[in-house]
């Protein structure tokens, strides 16, 4: 579980005795551990008398810049400081969450953690931070299901069609994913092992990139998320066969999820979410968790939202924290299983 974390001031049972019995080196560290206490209350009292710092490990116009973005707005009316974007791509998104952790812990520098550097990187490689320990989860911001899609020449209707050419043409198969690792990839681990079936995995190093392809003719199929396939979709330029959701997506209503396909297993998503580094103090932790929560509410967040296809609810501090066990818990064995490897 996530840990709490604070300062204590154990062993210092009184400064005044400690003089008395000759320990001035002891007292003089209680004293500067009693200074620093009453600046951090203090300073927990002000807060925020600056503008708010997000770091997005990942590259500008992303969805998790994207997803940053929408609630920088609704947070800022909260706090009533500016937030103030900085990306910080590579690496699955590890070395700018690194940078949160081992960055001031003072409330004003926050990260837009998303699955791979907050649960998938970190269930296959040692980093040189631990989520649990690290990190304190404020408030969930994201979650966008993945549409399972063919190229439009492609004689299929249903993913039950796509089964069975895919099991007639054993080997000549191919599905697209937006690199090794992502979600993508891991969509199509879960529905080969569930249909049974083999094909062709073809990394590319973004979803864009796949589409291109997927829209060009040069492979059969790709998991993508819904916001980015739903245009392409609707304009016929792709075909969309099911999506990784619980429920059908308010962008692409008539479209079966997997599970009404008949592959239930085949559940994905993206998501994204604020963290703080974890020795930030207490009261500063409460103000922002309370802060993400009321503007999660935000009627405009929500409709801004929806235009993407994600609907959020339930996803304060705590249950965030628990989502990220869950999920941890989930995608750890698929990982292994799969011999996924980061660089």
């Amino acid at each position: 579980m996530f840990r709490a974390h604070g300062m204590g001031l154990a062993n210092c049972s009184g400064i005044a005795n400690l003089v008395r019995n000759g320990s001035m080196k002891t007292s003089l560290l209680c004293a500067a551990l009693l200074l620093a206490l009453v600046a951090g209350r203090a300073s927990a009292a002000d807060f925020p008398s600056q503008p708010i710092r997000f770091i997005i490990p990942f590259s500008a116009g992303g969805p998790t810049d994207t997803a940053g973005r929408l609630i920088a707005e609704p947070l800022r009316r909260q706090l009533g400081q500016p937030i103030v974007i900085e990306n910080r791509p590579g690496a699955s998104g590890v070395p700018g969450t690194e940078a949160v952790v081992n960055g001031p812990n003072d409330g004003y520098t926050l990260v837009v953690g998303g699955i791979a550097p907050i649960v998938l990187v970190p269930a296959v490689k040692k980093l040189r931070y631990d989520v649990d320990k690290d990190l304190v989860p404020l408030g969930l911001i994201w979650r966008s299901p993945q549409v399972f899609a063919v190229r439009a020449s492609l004689d299929v209707k249903t993913v039950a069609d796509f089964v069975a050419y895919a099991k007639a043409n054993t080997g000549k198969v191919t599905i697209g994913s937006a690199g090794i690792g992502t979600v993508t990839h891991l969509a199509n681990e879960l529905f080969k092992d569930e249909a049974g079936i083999t094909f062709t995995h073809v990394p590319y190093r973004s979803t864009s990139n796949s589409i291109t392809d997927l829209l060009g003719g040069q492979i059969d199929a790709i998991f993508g998320d819904v916001a980015t396939l739903a245009p392409q979709v609707k304009a016929g330029a792709i075909k969309a066969l099911a999506i990784t959701a619980d429920k059908r997506s308010p962008l692409l209503p008539d479209l079966p999820t997997m599970a009404e396909a008949g592959f239930p297993n085949v559940k994905t998503e993206v998501w994204f979410g604020l963290l703080a580094p974890a020795r930030t103090p207490a009261p500063v932790l409460d103000q922002l968790k309370r802060a993400v929560a009321a503007a999660q509410e935000d009627p405009e967040y929500k409709a801004s939202l929806l235009k993407y296809g994600t609907v959020l609810n339930n996803v304060g501090a705590e249950q965030f924290a628990d989502f990220i066990h869950a999920e941890s818990k989930r995608w750890t064995p698929i990982l292994k299983k799969a011999d996924v490897r980061f660089e």
